[in-house]
């Protein structure tokens, strides 16, 4: 069983700062893995969409050489759709520690 603080070995915890310069320099790629309810009230800008109720990693667009982050709501879910993608072969082993909630707590946008 997983530490359910995201503690698990496999998978790294990048911070809020780590992945908005990666995005912004572009060597990210953002997978959300809420669900529609969820990113329809609030979602992060430039991120694709993999709910994990039917999660496929391989629904995740070809990162082109980007690395593949994880997230969600709190930083839970994306460390089990990190170890899911892995799993089925997938060398996705990042996600954002603290999700969206820590994402906002840092002054970073949102779209709505």
């Amino acid at each position: 069983m997983s530490d359910p603080s995201g503690g698990d070995p496999r998978v790294a915890n990048l911070t809020v700062e780590e992945v908005a310069r990666g995005l912004t320099e572009g060597r990210m790629l953002l997978v959300d893995v809420r669900e529609p309810n969820e990113i329809a009230v609030e979602r992060y800008p430039d991120a694709v969409v993999v709910p994990l109720s039917n999660f496929d990693p391989a629904a995740i667009p070809d990162p082109q050489g980007k690395q593949v982050v994880f997230a969600c709501r709190s930083g839970r879910r994306s460390v089990t759709a990190s170890l899911a993608a892995q799993e089925r072969g997938y060398p996705y082993t990042s996600h954002l520690a603290g999700g969206i909630l820590a994402w906002k707590a840092a002054g970073l946008p949102t779209e709505t």
